[in-house]
C-alpha cells in the first residue's frame, strides 16, 4: 500500500483535459470574432468598447472651454469699461478744448477765486474758534459769535433779504423755447461762480428749489415763471458775468432758442424774497 501512486495517474487526465482546450484556440478565427458573441457573459469587455476613448477626456475639454470663455469676457468687460471712460473722458474735453483762450483764463481766475474764498471762510472759522476759546466763560462774546454765525446761515438758507455787490440779468424768450433744464443752467452756472444769494423771478432759490416744465412755461418751486426772466445775484460781479459768457454756456443756449440775454455789473444788488424753512422730516443733527 502505496498512497503517493494513486494521484499519478489523475495527472494525465488533468493534462488531456488541458490539451482539447488548447487545440479549441487553434480553432479557425473567424467563427471566433466574426459570430456575435451573444452567449458572452456580461462581465467580458466588448472589443469596440474596449477601443473606445477614455471618458473623463470629455469633461476636461468642457472645463477648459469654459474658463477661456470666462477670460474672453472678462476681457471683453474690461475693455468696454476703459472705452467709455476715455469717451466721457474726452467729452469733457472737448468742452474746454472749444473755449476760447479769454475764456480758459477767466475760468482760471474764477476756480482761483473760488479756493480765495474757501481759505477765507476758513479762517474766519479759525478765527472765530480762537475768540470763543480765549473769551472762556464769556458769556457775551459766545452770544455774539452765535448771532454772527445765525445772521450768515439765515442769507444763505433765504430767510433774511440780503444785499452786496453782483449782477442782474434779464432773459427774453419770445419763441418759448427755453425749458426748465435751460433756466436750472443759469442757476448752475452763477452757484458755480461764487454767487452767495441768487433771486430767480420772485422766488427766492434754496438749496432745495427745483424747475418743472409746465404747460404754461416754467415754474420754480410752484411758482409760474413769466419771460422776460429777471435774475438777480450777490456774488463777484466779474466772476459772474464771465460765467455766463462761456462759449456753449447760457448765453449760447439763449440765443440759440431765440432769446436775448443782458447782464449788468451792480455794486449794489438787493435781494427782498426770502424763504420759510420747514423741519427736516428725516433728518436730525448730531450732539
Amino acid at each position: 500500500m502505496q498512497v503517493p501512486r494513486d494521484p499519478a495517474p489523475e495527472l494525465p487526465k488533468l493534462t488531456e483535459a488541458a490539451a482539447p482546450e488548447a487545440d479549441t484556440t487553434a480553432a479557425p478565427e473567424p467563427e471566433i470574432d466574426t459570430a456575435p458573441d451573444e452567449d458572452a457573459a456580461p462581465d467580458e469587455p466588448a472589443p469596440v468598447e474596449a477601443a473606445a476613448l477614455p471618458g473623463p477626456r470629455q469633461p476636461r475639454r468642457k472645463g477648459a472651454s469654459s474658463k477661456a470663455t470666462v477670460l474672453i469676457g472678462a476681457l471683453l468687460a474690461i475693455l468696454g469699461f476703459a472705452l467709455a471712460v476715455q469717451v466721457r473722458s474726452n467729452s469733457q474735453t472737448d468742452a474746454l478744448a472749444g473755449a476760447r483762450e479769454d475764456d480758459l483764463v477767466r475760468i482760471l481766475d474764477d476756480q482761483n477765486s473760488l479756493v480765495d474764498r474757501l481759505q477765507g471762510q476758513i479762517s474766519d472759522l479759525q478765527a472765530a474758534r480762537q475768540r470763543l476759546s480765549d473769551s472762556g466763560s464769556n458769556n457775551a462774546a459766545a452770544r455774539q459769535e452765535a448771532q454772527r454765525q445765525a445772521d450768515a446761515l439765515a442769507v444763505l438758507t433765504g430767510t433774511a433779504p440780503a444785499h452786496g455787490p453782483g449782477v442782474e440779468v434779464v432773459i427774453t424768450d419770445p419763441a418759448h423755447q427755453l425749458r426748465a433744464e435751460d433756466l436750472l443752467d443759469v442757476v448752475e452756472e452763477l452757484r458755480g461762480a461764487g454767487a452767495e444769494v441768487i433771486q430767480f423771478g420772485p422766488v427766492r432759490v434754496g438749496v432745495s428749489s427745483s424747475f418743472t416744465d409746465s404747460p404754461t412755461g416754467v415754474a420754480l418751486d410752484r411758482t409760474q415763471l413769466q419771460a422776460p426772466y429777471q435774475v438777480l445775484a450777490i456774488g463777484d460781479p466779474k466772476t459772474l458775468d464771465t460765467a455766463l459768457n462761456i462759449q456753449g454756456g447760457v448765453v449760447n443756449t439763449v440765443h440759440a432758442a431765440g432769446g436775448e440775454v443782458s447782464i449788468t455789473e451792480r455794486d449794489v444788488v438787493s435781494v427782498s424774497a426770502t424763504r420759510t424753512v420747514t423741519q427736516p422730516k428725516y433728518a436730525s443733527p448730531d450732539r
